[in-house]
């Protein structure tokens, strides 16, 4: 099982934007940053939770505190493609989160309880949230089309838009492709600004001047309230 480790600590805020709110703004970041090396991607998430949905419903509810466990994938994966087992946390608006690299077979064996994981710290953390919610299964897939963008002065300053933003709770798998309902009307989309530190005063002129606010917004959480508000059960593996 390979074990290539990553570790990520910043501040993420987010926008519900319109494709001409969108087109606006990287007019005018344009001079100041480029397009990510990847591009465009297919981002897929296989969020595990508990029976009676306990991670998403806690993270709702939460707030100061709040975590989920997903299998993430970018594009659709075979069995030996790499694909990344994450635990996100986020403490008073601060971000941060552990991943582990291993091919989506032994992400599916370690999920199954038919394999242990590499001996990091990394997973240790991971091993302890997943025995804490009595090692969830998948319950949700969430895929949607991003674009990233990174700034050569300030590396740690990215912003992305996602898009097509869709869901499933059947199918629970990422191996048979990103299909699913739309969780957003038609033209909406999310922008999100991560950083290391503060926004730098360019960009937050920029906001000011297009009139773009931040939101509380979870591609999971939405999913999920979706499903209760249509008084549908979602299904659980």
């Amino acid at each position: 099982m390979s074990s290539d480790i990553f570790t990520f600590k910043r501040i993420e805020k987010k926008y519900l934007l319109t494709e001409e709110q969108k087109s606006a703004v990287l007019e005018k970041i344009s001079t100041r940053m480029r397009a990510d090396e990847h591009g465009k991607s297919t981002v897929m998430s296989l969020y595990l939770d508990t029976p009676d949905f306990l991670i998403i419903r806690n993270s709702i509810e939460a707030k100061v505190y709040k975590e989920k466990l997903r299998l993430r994938s970018y594009g659709t994966p075979c069995g030996t493609d790499k694909v990344f087992l994450e635990l996100k946390k986020k403490y008073k608006g601060v971000v941060y989160k552990r991943r582990v690299s291993m091919s989506l077979n032994d992400a599916y064996a370690y999920i199954n309880g038919e394999r242990t994981a590499p001996d990091t710290q990394i997973m240790h953390e991971i091993n302890a949230a997943m025995n804490f919610y009595g090692n969830p299964k998948p319950a949700a897939v969430i895929a949607y089309e991003r674009e990233a963008y990174f700034s050569d002065a300030a590396p740690d300053f990215r912003i992305t838009f996602d898009s097509s933003i869709r869901y499933r709770f059947d199918g629970l798998r990422l191996d048979i492709g990103s299909t699913g309902r739309q969780a957003l009307p038609e033209g909406m989309l999310i922008m999100e600004i991560k950083t290391g530190g503060g926004m730098p005063l360019w960009m937050s002129d920029v906001l000011d001047e297009l009139h773009i606010y931040p939101t509380s917004f979870s591609k999971y959480g939405t999913a999920y309230k979706t499903m209760l508000a249509e008084e549908k059960e979602p299904k659980y593996a």
